[in-house]
């Protein structure tokens, strides 16, 4: 049984956080062209990157959601391509594959065929309004907790 493929020009990226390696799957006259590469996670490099894909003509890049490396790949990519993200979870979930060059693959592999699952991405203006108010919630934590610190000081000192 062969499943259909959806996108006849696209790539699958593993992500590391210095490096990411590449799967471009191209379908041209029923014929299936597979290229590997592997770019360090650098502006420069990541530039490269998209206009490599640019010239392949390559529509759908898919990603795993690996810890924040995933973010300056995505905002690279960004208005270029159509950009999905998936959980690592999902995706890590199928045994078996041990190298990054499969793992690319696989990420290219389901991608090709509609089998990735994408998760939400805000774009800019909310990611930095979800920082910010991160920060703000971070920030009275540790008000609060410094606070208590100076309380239980003054109290062991009989200060209170």
């Amino acid at each position: 049984m062969s499943l259909e493929v959806l996108y006849e020009r696209c790539a699958g990226i593993d992500v590391h956080q210095r490096f990411v390696v590449v799967c471009l799957l191209v379908v041209e006259g029923g014929k299936r062209r597979q290229e590997i590469r592997t770019f360090r996670n650098e502006t420069a490099d990541l530039l490269a990157l998209r206009t490599w894909l640019v010239q392949e003509r390559c529509t759908h890049v898919g990603m795993e959601s690996t810890g924040v490396y995933w973010m300056q790949v995505y905002r690279r990519l960004e208005g270029f391509f159509e950009l999905v993200v998936a959980n690592a979870q999902h995706i890590k979930a199928v045994p078996g594959r041990k190298t990054d060059v499969q793992d690319a693959e696989w990420i290219a592999s389901l991608l090709q065929h509609g089998l990735f699952n994408p998760s939400f991405v805000p774009n800019q203006e909310q990611q930095d309004l979800r920082d910010l108010t991160r920060l703000r919630v971070s920030l009275v934590r540790e008000r609060t907790r410094l606070v208590n610190r100076v309380h239980k000081v003054l109290e062991e000192a009989g200060m209170k």
